[in-house]
């Protein structure tokens, strides 16, 4: 049985995003599959990481529990809306508070090189965006898609990382919503 824990990112516990948290959830557990989740709105926790990796801020019962459900899973589902190119401020800090030396990486001591500490699990980001994927990608680079995936979750080790992405949000109707959360709920079927 997969082990999955769906990270909701955006700050609105009403959100599409939320839908689709719940959609997937549906769906990995039709398929067998055992879910947790983290709502970054729902945790109380300082998101400002004070002192760099200078001095350890001691983590809140919160953070805790959530570092528990991602050492727990094999798979993540992050899920997540892309504004100003990047991730939500909530969302960014809950990264750097809890994916930190010695918990997701560990930097060799004398050596650029790291540790991956999270080796063995696979991510899929969905994210909301209000414009075409292919243009974000050609005019921005996915901002977004590059720190989570790429300077985040395989720096830490988490491969493979899928991206999926829905928009254009701001201009779609009832029914386009209706068909993007459906396809979420196949995804998690898929648990992929």
């Amino acid at each position: 049985m997969k082990k999955i824990v769906i990270i909701n990112g955006h700050p609105n516990k009403e959100s599409l995003n939320s839908a689709f948290a719940i959609s997937y959830k549906k769906g990995a557990e039709k398929a067998g599959a055992e879910v947790k989740e983290i709502v970054i709105a729902s945790l109380n926790f300082n998101p400002n990481l004070q002192f760099g990796y200078q001095k350890r801020t001691e983590l809140e019962p919160d953070l805790i529990d959530a570092w528990d459900k991602i050492k727990w899973a094999d798979h993540l589902v992050w899920i997540h809306p892309v504004w100003w190119g990047g991730l939500p401020a909530i969302m960014k800090g809950f990264i750097d508070r809890v994916f930190l030396p010695g918990f997701a990486f560990q930097y060799r001591e004398n050596s650029m090189l790291w540790d991956k500490l999270l080796k063995g699990k696979t991510a899929h980001i969905i994210t909301t965006l209000d414009q075409p994927s292919w243009y974000y990608w050609l005019a921005y680079g996915r901002p977004s898609v590059n720190q989570l995936k790429k300077s985040t979750l395989e720096f830490c080790g988490i491969k493979p990382v899928k991206v999926s992405y829905n928009g254009i949000v701001k201009n779609s109707t009832d029914a386009k919503r209706l068909k993007w959360v459906l396809e979420v709920e196949k995804m998690g079927r898929q648990q992929k």
